[in-house]
């Protein structure tokens, strides 16, 4: 009996995702859970429960990106600032990061210049201040095989996009984001873009 049980741990322990399956890696989405109809989630400008309320989330809210934990607490972006939630009330998703592919929400912008980034009908839009906006057909979308690893390589007709779990400011307001991007257009000189994605539809 005692064979058999420690046969079918290693077994476990053995077969990865397959068996066991791994907690979410930041930045992910979630949905408020277990706050009554009639209530809300507050956002609070600290990890604290007597910090300042700062906005609030509805009872069924859903596709909330978090960007980092801390002792319990999520930070969250709320208008043109980031605050943090209970995380004892948020589900994690687990249709956020597919393997290949793009989240349906998932944007990458930067200042300095302004640029913006988004996967649309198969293609990178990039739109840049004062100059029609780019479409560049996506020939492959490269993730690194590790489960719900949010890293992403881009590659499109003319440039790459990359998306890595870092913490990063738009320098334009107090909100935090949990990728770092830089795109890289690929014209006579070729350029470098740097900035930050979101995943938040």
């Amino acid at each position: 009996m005692l064979r058999t049980t420690l046969a079918l741990a290693l077994t476990l322990i053995l077969a990865g995702p397959a068996f066991a399956t791994q907690e979410y890696i930041l930045p992910t989405l979630f949905d408020v859970a277990r706050v009554a109809p009639d209530d809300v989630l507050n956002i609070r400008a600290d990890p604290d429960a007597n910090a300042a309320i700062i906005g609030t989330l509805a009872s069924d809210a859903t596709g909330i990106e978090v960007v980092e934990e801390t002792r319990g607490w999520a930070r969250v972006n709320t208008g043109e600032e980031s605050g943090w939630v209970s995380a004892r009330y948020l589900d994690y998703r687990t249709d956020v990061w597919d393997e290949g592919a793009l989240p349906e929400g998932f944007l990458c912008y930067g200042t300095e210049p302004f640029w913006a980034v988004s996967a649309r009908d198969g293609a990178l839009v990039l739109e840049q201040a004062g100059l029609p906006d780019r479409a560049a057909p996506v020939q492959d979308v490269l993730s690194t095989g590790v489960f719900r690893d949010p890293t992403r390589a881009v590659v499109a007709q003319g440039m790459t996009l990359t998306a890595m779990p870092q913490h990063c400011s738009d320098g334009m307001s107090d909100r935090l984001f949990g990728l770092r991007a830089l795109l890289v257009i690929h014209d006579d000189p070729a350029r470098m873009l740097g900035g930050c994605c979101s995943v938040q539809p």
